[in-house]
């Protein structure tokens, strides 16, 4: 694998680690130079996506929203000449709590494209919008969204 790739990798790794250890701040820094397509098709900045996980995320005493985010299957197509890069990935979120038993509460698709500024990958745009399936959203967000309508 490139450098390019793994850096590129490391970057959805890095927002999964963060959301799960309740880093919203840290992930949303991910962002900032980004674009965030959301499912009503609005646009977020940093500020509007960390906006957006602190209105809805619960975060559980141990300070994390008890969830596993496991983001596979990345497909890169990398542009080192001209610093661009996109992937295609699926994440699937697990959950447990005290009341919650471990289970997949959710599954979908990021689409990301990134850009090289210096020597250094960063988020360009995400397209957070594709929710596939949906599970039990009760011990995870303030309100439970729908999945994506069958095609």
């Amino acid at each position: 694998m490139s450098s390019s790739a793994t850096a590129i990798t490391n970057l959805l790794y890095i927002y999964a680690e963060n959301i799960d250890a309740g880093r919203l701040e840290e992930a949303a820094t991910l962002f900032r130079h980004a674009t965030i397509r959301t499912r009503g098709g609005t646009a977020l900045d940093e500020a509007g996506l960390l906006n957006l996980w602190r209105t809805n995320v619960k975060i559980y005493d141990d300070g994390t929203p008890r969830t596993k985010h496991v983001i596979t299957n990345p497909i890169l197509e990398i542009d080192d000449d001209a610093g661009l890069a996109t992937c295609r990935s699926y994440y699937t979120v697990l959950q447990a709590t005290s009341t919650l038993p471990l289970q997949v509460i959710a599954a979908g698709r990021y689409h990301d494209e990134f850009e090289c500024a210096g020597e250094i990958w960063r988020f360009a745009s995400r397209d957070y919008s594709m929710l596939d399936l949906v599970g039990d959203f009760s011990g995870h967000l303030m309100t439970a969204p729908s999945p994506a309508p069958e095609n």
